[in-house]
């Protein structure tokens, strides 16, 4: 990599760190371009370069936060042996990752990136596709051993993660669900879901 891309990847980093900043403290109503050029010491001119507008910085950082999720998420997922282990290790990371970083994950929750979700479903996907593709396949060899009931992937990742998003989501807006109890007592509810 040349200088210049190095000084050009340093500048993005820079600029979706600041931009992480500005939403924690404002929200999004506080995420402008001058909110972001301000802390991140970074030109107008530059942000609109790398970023072409403030949709495009919203929706990289979005993605920065989301493929960071994704990969906690298989990457527990890959570590375990069974489909009751692999449920608990899936909850397990998403809620830990809501915990250690809840301003992401306020993001990645946020009205903004489930508009930005809805009108880029597939292109989301396709650029998640390293980490989403062995989570189908996992759930596919589940399915295939007998692990996991008979249902589509789909409906199989939308059984296990529905209920923890929906517990992210309270959490992070409401503060009236107790996160470590949801880790504890989640996966066997789920398990009773998705168990053949």
């Amino acid at each position: 990599m040349s200088p210049k891309q190095q000084r050009g990847e340093a500048t993005v980093e820079q600029v979706l760190d600041a931009a992480l900043r500005v939403y924690a403290a404002s929200g999004d109503q506080g995420l402008t371009v001058s909110a972001v050029t301000k802390a991140s010491g970074v030109s107008l001119g530059s942000l609109y370069h790398h970023f072409g507008s403030l949709d495009g910085l919203v929706a990289s950082l979005v993605l920065r936060w989301l493929s960071r999720l994704l990969s906690e998420v298989s990457g527990a997922l890959a570590r375990t042996r069974t489909a009751h282990t692999g449920i608990r290790a899936v909850v397990r990371a998403y809620l830990g990752f809501v915990r250690d970083h809840p301003d992401a994950a306020r993001l990645v929750h946020s009205v903004a990136a489930d508009r930005y979700g809805m009108a880029h479903a597939k292109e989301i996907r396709d650029s998640q596709e390293a980490r989403l593709s062995p989570v189908a396949e996992w759930i596919r060899k589940r399915i295939d051993s007998g692990e996991l009931a008979p249902l589509p992937v789909p409906v199989i990742e939308s059984l296990v993660l529905g209920p923890v998003v929906g517990v992210a989501r309270r959490w992070l807006t409401i503060g009236d669900i107790d996160l470590e109890g949801a880790v504890r007592d989640l996966p066997d509810r789920i398990w009773r879901s998705v168990s053949p």
